[in-house]
């Protein structure tokens, strides 16, 4: 029986490899093991409940104010010996986070054949986002297995002299997590809160927003509900401090926005669901979004998602208050605008990528 180690670390990575857990343990040829790292707590561990995952391994790397020198030596040091113990004949990593990067840096260390999921997207500004373009693009110098999750990070991979053999487009774990997640008789006391207006949904958090981008970000948002009557907004707000203060001095004195903590991703999930617009700096709500049929405003300079721009779904709204304003305003406003981004196509898959990926490597390890 082959051995597939799993490793994430995040809650973004969890939601999107708990379904591919879940199908892999279903495969009787292949040995399951699931390795955490910790780096987010509370938020990881909401999920792995959510998807009732139970990690074989776990490092609990994470400390407050940690930097990216800690995360990185903690996971080496650590991921060594569980590495060496396991003997893994593959190891899944996804997407882009420091987990990803370290663990596949220690899997080439040791010679272990390493599996990227959400292979080959790409902004190729390696500041931004930082610092997961590095990671992403590391991550794919060193892996045997590209799971693509479109024809356009295929193409990326191809460009950067990835051999066509290791690639595989599979679509993104992110929709198969929805089939899960999302419920018609979910409720939730801040829904019925919001429930005599259109529900705006905000999350922000990147490290390279902070500081000013933010708070422009946030100005140009409470312009917008303060001139708006029927929109209320839930910003399910993210443990940094630094962002936790600039939300509360520019935001928090607004009745129609509710500052709350994070949610779990099966409410997250079903409060996309519900919403009517969703202003963003994540990645992954990037491609959950347009699933549900929600457009999206992506408060980034930059995306490594430009299918959702191609396809209608997201548009990219960058830091600057003004454009934000505008944007959202039109979206509020104009009819046609809204529904030619929420009724565009989704270009990130049909919910069925972690079966693509589980009978990849039962064919191949």
């Amino acid at each position: 029986m082959k051995k597939v180690m799993v490793v994430f670390g995040t809650r973004p990575e969890a939601i999107k490899m708990c379904p591919l857990v879940k199908e892999l343990k279903t495969r009787e040829k292949l040995n399951t093991i699931v390795c955490v790292t910790g780096q987010h707590r509370e938020m990881l561990d909401q999920v792995l409940t959510a998807f009732d995952v139970v990690p074989d391994y776990d490092l609990s790397i994470m400390k407050a104010k940690q930097t990216l020198f800690d995360v990185t030596i903690n996971i080496l040091e650590k991921m060594k010996a569980i590495l060496e113990e396991v003997k893994p004949d593959v190891v899944l990593v996804h997407g882009d986070t420091s987990t990803t990067f370290v663990t596949a840096l220690a899997c080439f260390y040791l010679q272990i054949p390493v599996g990227h999921v959400e292979a080959g997207l790409r902004t190729y500004n390696i500041y931004s986002p930082y610092p997961e373009e590095f990671n992403r693009q590391a991550v794919g110098i060193v892996s045997n297995f590209n799971f693509a999750p479109t024809e356009m990070s295929k193409e990326n991979l191809l460009n950067e002299g990835k051999r066509l053999e290791t690639i595989h487009v599979t679509g993104n774990t992110a929709i198969d997590a929805l089939k899960t997640t999302v419920r018609d008789d979910y409720s939730h006391e801040h829904l019925e809160w919001a429930s005599d207006s259109r529900l705006i949904m905000i999350t922000a958090h990147r490290r390279e927003n902070l500081g000013e981008p933010m708070r422009n970000m946030f100005r140009a948002i409470k312009r917008i509900i303060d001139e708006t009557s029927d929109i209320k907004a839930i910003y399910p707000i993210h443990m940094n401090p630094v962002v936790r203060e600039a939300a509360q001095e520019i935001l928090g004195d607004t009745d129609r926005i509710r500052i709350i903590e994070p949610l779990e991703v099966l409410d997250f999930h079903n409060f996309l669901s519900r919403s009517h617009l969703i202003l963003t700096d994540s990645g992954g709500i990037q491609e959950e979004a347009p699933s549900l049929g929600k457009p999206v405003l992506v408060m980034r300079d930059t995306t490594e998602r430009p299918e959702g721009i191609a396809a209608g779904t997201l548009k990219l709204v960058g830091t600057d208050e003004e454009v934000i304003y505008n944007t959202f305003k039109q979206l509020l406003e104009e009819q046609n605008e809204y529904d030619k981004m929420s009724k565009a196509s989704n270009p990130y898959g049909d919910g069925f990528a972690s079966k693509r990926i589980a009978d990849i490597l039962e064919k191949y390890i």
